[in-house]
């Protein structure tokens, strides 16, 4: 595990395993790269005047036994051209950066790369971004392997920041470390296997959060929802073996009488579609039907390490989806704990099944406002694709406030519509509702489906399910949105929507 440091100082100045400094394309040197050639009596411009680094975004050249300098190694770091040197390029130089001296035998680095201008971002949250990158570099899910080969060499980062900058990069180290360790908790749920990573389990990484940062946990089992009248969560998860489990954690760090931040977080454990039955390619990924769940998890242990004044209130209803004598059929109709009916048409579509008992569950806590978190639809994935998380809400401020933490933290999501218009396809001859509305704007008639249960208090829905794993060579959990949703936090502090 890397560990991180704030220094100030000239880069020739550090003695260290590796000195990483940026050149811009075409050719130019950043400016700690200019006084390290200055040390070097030009060593490094007859370098980038012979054509061996042209600065094109991404790409790296080691050098060795630079003259004049103290460090073992310089690693030059393509940043593309100055002028459009933004938030993405800068982490894509800072990823570049990170998988390179993890490929030398360096244990130790010096990373002038953010002492560099990012558009108006200040210290803070360069280094934050920089943590977040670097351990999200270094992350690897090693867990169920007999022997781990994989571990990288480099264990000390120094982030370079001028001498006045300190106090604040002080305070993005803080704030990267956390979401760097909150993502790796929903990536380390997400990439478990089903058969470890039960309801169970979440119950359980919920407990140990609540133990650590003094939160309050409360665990509802199968027979207190069935009091409750849980209806729909029910019907899900009566074709599994494993108990299904309704998870509660509550972060009080603000006044008592703050209302709190409510984030729902879907908890499928495992999704076989039930009687509906998915094709059995691909199947497998369906594990990460529970990194909703996973995300909420690991905003609360940001918020944990933090100490964040603001009071936050996690729920997870979790369960499997599973086919069985016991199973809901299409056709089968259920009663929500809003004491709305439901036809399930598609046992497929069980995501929004738990949600919406849990989405009633949460109005005893009177929100100031409710985010739910869910790998809800295919249609999702087809609209936006794999870079931004579909964005829904019954309150367009609320709406502006997830984009704008979504933009400051890059974890990026894209507000679609949530019209009244498209309520028609949910329709049912014979219930309250339909929990399908067809093919056409899938992920539409989804969140129109959860509005129905949000009636009482402002709400947004995050349909992760292009952006929460990815697939092939890279398959994983990605930790999103743990930085959108601890960033949405920070900002209601800053303003002082605690």
């Amino acid at each position: 595990m890397v560990e991180f440091s704030i220094k100030s100082g000239a880069p020739q100045t550090g003695r260290s395993g590796c000195l990483v400094v940026g050149v811009f394309e075409p050719r130019k040197p950043s400016a700690a790269a200019v006084s390290l050639d200055r040390v070097a009596k030009g060593y490094l411009s007859g370098i980038l005047r012979h054509g061996d680094m042209q600065g094109k975004s991404g790409t790296t050249l080691l050098l060795h036994n630079v003259p004049g300098v103290a460090a073992e190694r310089v690693l030059l770091v393509g940043l593309g051209r100055e002028a459009g040197f933004r938030e993405k390029q800068y982490r894509d130089a800072v990823a570049a950066a990170i998988r390179a001296l993890n490929a030398t035998g360096a244990e130790e680095a010096s990373l002038h790369l953010t002492e560099l201008a990012v558009g108006r971002r200040d210290v803070a949250w360069k280094v934050a971004h920089a943590v977040m990158v670097a351990r999200e570099c270094a992350y690897r899910f090693t867990r169920m392997k007999s022997k781990n080969d994989e571990e990288p060499a480099l264990r000390r980062l120094a982030l370079n920041v001028d001498r006045a900058a300190q106090r604040r990069a002080a305070a993005g180290l803080e704030h990267g470390l956390a979401v760097a360790h909150g993502m790796n908790l929903a990536k380390d749920l997400g990439n478990l296997p089903p058969n470890v990573c039960t309801p169970a389990h979440l119950a359980d990484q919920a407990r140990e959060l609540a133990k650590r940062y003094r939160m309050k946990l409360t665990v509802l089992e199968r027979e207190d929802m069935e009091k409750l009248g849980m209806g729909t969560l029910l019907s899900v998860a009566r074709g599994s073996s494993q108990p299904p489990k309704f998870i509660t954690l509550e972060h009080r760090g603000g006044p008592q009488k703050m209302k709190p931040v409510v984030l729902v977080g879907k908890g499928i454990t495992f999704d076989t579609g039930g009687i509906s039955l998915k094709p059995a390619a691909e199947m497998d990924e369906m594990k990460f039907d529970m990194c909703g769940a996973a995300s909420v998890l690991g905003t609360l242990k940001a918020v944990g390490e933090m100490r964040l004044p603001v009071n936050v209130v996690g729920v997870i209803p979790a369960t499997e989806n599973m086919p069985g004598g016991r199973a809901s059929r299409p056709g089968d109709i259920v009663k929500s704990l809003s004491g709305q009916t439901v036809e399930i048409l598609n046992t497929d579509a069980e995501g929004r099944l738990i949600l919406c008992d849990a989405l009633t569950y949460v109005e005893r806590f009177k929100p100031a406002v409710v985010v739910d978190v869910a790998t809800l639809t295919g249609a999702c994935v087809i609209a936006l694709g794999h870079v931004a998380t579909g964005l829904f809400a019954n309150d367009d401020a609320l709406a502006r406030e997830v984009l704008n933490a979504g933009e400051t933290a890059c974890d990026r999501v894209w507000h679609l519509p949530l019209w009244d218009d498209y309520q028609e396809q949910l329709k049912s001859n014979f219930a309250d509702f339909a929990n399908i509305g067809g093919r056409p704007a899938g992920a539409v008639t989804a969140a129109c489906f959860l509005a129905r249960f949000t009636k009482q208090y402002r709400w947004a829905h995050l349909d992760i399910a292009g952006t929460a794993w990815k697939s092939g060579k890279e398959k994983g959990a990605t930790g999103r949105p743990v930085p959108l949703l601890t960033q949405f936090l920070l900002n209601r502090v800053k303003r002082g929507q605690r």
